[in-house]
């Protein structure tokens, strides 16, 4: 005799309450968060309030934009009109003014060379002026050169890193075995005489770059004697150390 088969289950009609009660908890939730986005921080409205009330309720003031570089300012002349001016330089432009003025003949000759940009004056000497071939002892005219630099730099408080560099004629003598000794050499025999002439130690670096930093060709007498060099750079910064890193002419 064939077994009866089983009566299906009939279908439930109450299913649709699961995704009703799954739609209620997601509006719920969806309504908390708007409440907590609209709702209103009363301490800091106050606060933004009291700040927005005192501003509008002072006097106008003219405001004054921060002058960047040399500022133009009008003054009055003897008759009595006004004429235009400047305010005082700064130290950086007052350096290079002094220096062209009291170097005027080496910077025609081409073996003084001053430059800048919005970070640092730098001054680069031929190392012929200062020192013997090989040699980072001065010359005598070398000590007149940087006690003048020296009156000139004294006053301010600009840090000054001094860097020394040669051409790329080996050298190998007791003192200097490598370019690297004569250039370092070099550089700190001028902070020596900075030091000694006035300017604050604590200003002064010296750095040696040997035959590592070329301007000209090493191949022919004229393009060596240009690498052999030495540069002050002036940093406008007067906060701490400077440190130039590598820069390109």
């Amino acid at each position: 005799m064939a077994r009866r088969r089983r009566q299906d289950d009939p279908p439930s009609h109450e299913r649709w309450l699961v995704s009703y009660a799954d739609f209620i908890t997601l509006l719920f939730a969806f309504f908390v968060v708007m409440y907590s986005i609209s709702s209103v921080n009363e301490g800091k409205y106050k606060v933004l309030s009291e700040a927005m009330e005192g501003i509008f309720s002072q006097q106008d003031k003219s405001i004054k934009p921060i002058p960047i570089g040399q500022e133009n300012v009008r003054g009055v002349d003897a008759e009595g009109g006004e004429q235009e001016g400047e305010t005082e330089k700064e130290p950086l432009a007052r350096i290079a003014d002094e220096i062209r003025e009291e170097f005027s003949s080496l910077l025609g000759d081409g073996q003084l060379h001053v430059r800048a940009n919005e970070l640092w004056l730098e001054l680069e000497l031929s190392s012929n002026l200062l020192f013997p071939l090989a040699d980072a002892v001065p010359r005598q005219e070398g000590f007149d050169i940087v006690e003048k630099i020296a009156k000139i730099l004294a006053p301010y408080d600009n840090p000054i890193q001094v860097e020394g560099f040669t051409d790329n004629l080996p050298i190998r003598t007791a003192l200097y075995p490598t370019n690297w000794e004569l250039s370092a050499a070099r550089a700190a025999s001028i902070v020596r005489m900075l030091a000694l002439d006035g300017v604050a130690p604590e200003r002064l670096a010296a750095v040696g770059y040997g035959e590592f930093q070329p301007v000209a060709d090493n191949s022919t007498a004229e393009g060596r004697a240009k690498n052999r060099r030495v540069v002050l750079i002036i940093s406008r910064n007067t906060e701490g150390r400077h440190m130039r890193g590598f820069a390109s002419e």
